[in-house]
């Protein structure tokens, strides 16, 4: 039985048309030996897998090669070539610089540079990792990097950049490997498959390409796995099965529940979530990303930038026609919110619900607006329901009209236009002929968004101090274990209402102020807890007095004595005098 050999060593690029993704970088290399421009460094840099030591291999083998294609291949049949696939190449040397990265071995690595190559052209090191090497290992291999023998070439590769001292830097030619897409991913994978006689669907490659996350070699891994464990068939359901994925599925049945504002289906389909395993907050980026692919399909031009499979993105289309861009711009600031706070939270799940819920009423508006009564409306709908005439209240009782379609000047337009014309200009959107996916551009959905944010509710109740006094220390009390700068700041100042919608926080750091985050928090407490939605949040920084410390023994003395004036009567008495 023939010894297993992993994806990822298996179909490792030989040459470079073999590398995939990085054919910027791959065409520069070529040019650069074709032409005989090489420098003496190269760094090549980017994230885990995607080419980066195998690149450096190849072009290794390529400028040693005796016959080299006209491509500027390497031959893969001169006494080069062969040493180098088996391993016993005396002119292409590879160091790994996590384990050695001491000054000896920086300097026994120069002692080689020394010796000239015995065949080839050149004598080439492999430093994987480089960015391990400490300070006086990267001291040492400074000169040597800048002015190395005509014979040498160095290829360094790292995945962390930043480390690098500028020195090294500047004495390299940077090289920048980008992450692979999900397209080139499933090719090679496709590939592979072919190769392997397995039987593999699309749409679980792409689930595989996307677990990579841009590395090429976990996405040979992954499929090692799936082979291992479906045999020589890999089903999407397999795939989603064994690697704990969040099927699509609940995303698009959980957003049509959203749209309808069915409350029980939403909360019975995040229990089912959770009961499979999965995390709160694992499904919650999962449904920030179903949001972002719905709104970016609501224009054909961006629908590019949904990296899933034609068919997907044919549901994203569908879906997104039956959204609205103010539900989906909503939703999203709900859902990162909940993103944003998830990690503190003492109660997780209920977080979770609480955001839900706010998604699924999002709609309600739309269906209660008529029950409304007049005074809960903001003031240009208000004074738009006060000037409409008695035919257009009775076609309103009649027939709900949407919260997104009219402001008080497009009313004002209505009345004065053509029965005919009036009669089109009050037709509510939702009733509209509905347009084909993707023919409403982004601009104009946020131009709508904008239009439409006339149906927020204005509660204005009245407040006290005794009562604003009782809601703020409700909120420091519970800042008091998760921050407790920020609840020792309010509890030492009162809050002072200055007329009636602004409240005057003063602390003595500009830290409390820059909290934004603790800051946002305590205005919706306030908001809840004070049933007024208009107020707002004013932080005052002043200055504390600096307190003068006693150093001698006479400032000792007279501070003491401020406190004890018996002190100073009894040093009179006596005719002591202080030391200075």
């Amino acid at each position: 039985m023939d010894q297993f050999i992993v994806s990822a060593r298996k179909y490792r690029p030989a040459t470079f048309d073999m590398v995939v993704g990085q054919q910027a970088i791959t065409s520069t290399l070529k040019n650069a030996i074709r032409n005989n421009i090489l420098a003496q460094a190269f760094l090549f840099t980017g994230p885990r897998g995607v080419g980066k030591t195998t690149c450096a291999r190849i072009m290794a083998k390529t400028i040693n090669c005796l016959n080299p294609t006209p491509e500027m291949e390497a031959c893969d049949q001169c006494e080069s070539c062969v040493s180098f696939r088996n391993s016993a190449s005396f002119n292409i040397h590879e160091l790994d610089a996590a384990s050695n990265n001491s000054v000896d071995d920086i300097r026994a690595l120069v002692d080689q540079v020394r010796i000239p190559p015995q065949v080839g052209r050149y004598k080439i090191y492999i430093i994987d990792e480089v960015h391990m090497l400490s300070p006086a290992a990267f001291n040492a291999f400074l000169k040597t990097l800048e002015e190395p023998p005509s014979y040498a070439k160095f290829i360094l590769a790292t995945t962390e950049k930043h480390k690098i001292i500028p020195t090294i830097l500047s004495r390299c030619q940077i090289f920048d490997f980008k992450r692979i897409t999900i397209d080139d991913i499933v090719k090679q994978l496709r590939y592979v498959a072919q190769k392997e006689d397995v039987d593999a669907e699309h749409d679980a490659l792409n689930v595989i390409a996307q677990k990579a996350d841009g590395a090429m070699r976990d996405a040979l891994s992954i499929f090692d796995q799936m082979v291992s464990f479906s045999g020589s068939s890999i089903t999407y359901r397999a795939v989603i099965d064994n690697l704990n994925v969040l099927d699509y599925e609940y995303y698009f049945a959980m957003t049509d529940a959203m749209l309808s504002g069915e409350v029980t289906a939403v909360l019975l389909m995040l229990n089912e979530i959770i009961d499979n395993g999965f995390d709160g907050q694992h499904f919650v980026t999962g449904l920030g990303s179903h949001l972002r692919n719905l709104l970016v399909s609501k224009d054909a031009e961006t629908t590019r930038l949904l990296e899933t499979s034609q068919s997907l993105r044919d549901r994203y289309a569908a879906q997104a026609a039956s959204c609205s861009p103010a539900f989906l711009l909503k939703a999203i600031e709900l859902q990162n919110q909940c993103d944003l706070n998830y990690a503190r939270s003492s109660n997780k799940r209920l977080l979770v619900e609480l955001a839900l819920l706010q998604i699924c009423g999002i709609t309600k508006p739309l269906v209660n607006e008529v029950a409304q009564p007049a005074t809960t409306l903001a003031p240009p709908q208000a004074k738009a329901a006060a000037n409409a005439g008695p035919t257009e209240t009775t076609q309103a009782s009649a027939t709900p009209k949407p919260a997104n379609t009219s402001k008080p000047e497009n009313t004002t337009v209505a009345q004065a236009a053509p029965p005919e014309q009036k009669e089109v200009a009050q037709t509510p959107a939702a009733y509209a002929p509905k347009q084909r996916p993707g023919s409403l551009s982004i601009n104009a959905a946020l131009q709508d968004v904008a239009k439409e944010d006339t149906t927020l509710l204005v509660i204005e109740t009245p407040f006290g101090a005794d009562e604003l006094q009782k809601a703020w220390n409700e909120f420091a009390d519970k800042l008091t274990n998760v921050s407790p700068s920020f609840a020792s700041a309010m509890k030492k100042h009162v809050p002072v209402i200055i007329g009636s919608k602004t409240i005057e926080f003063t602390v003595e750091s500009s830290l409390i102020q820059a909290d934004k985050s603790n800051l946002n928090l305590l205005l919706e407490h306030l908001k809840a807890k004070l049933s007024n939605n208009q107020i707002g949040l004013e932080v005052k920084v002043i200055e504390a007095e600096p307190s003068k410390e006693a150093y001698t023994d006479r400032e000792k003395f007279e501070k003491m004595a401020e406190s004890r004036p018996m002190l100073r009567l009894f040093k009179d008495e006596l005719g002591l005098e202080a030391e200075i």
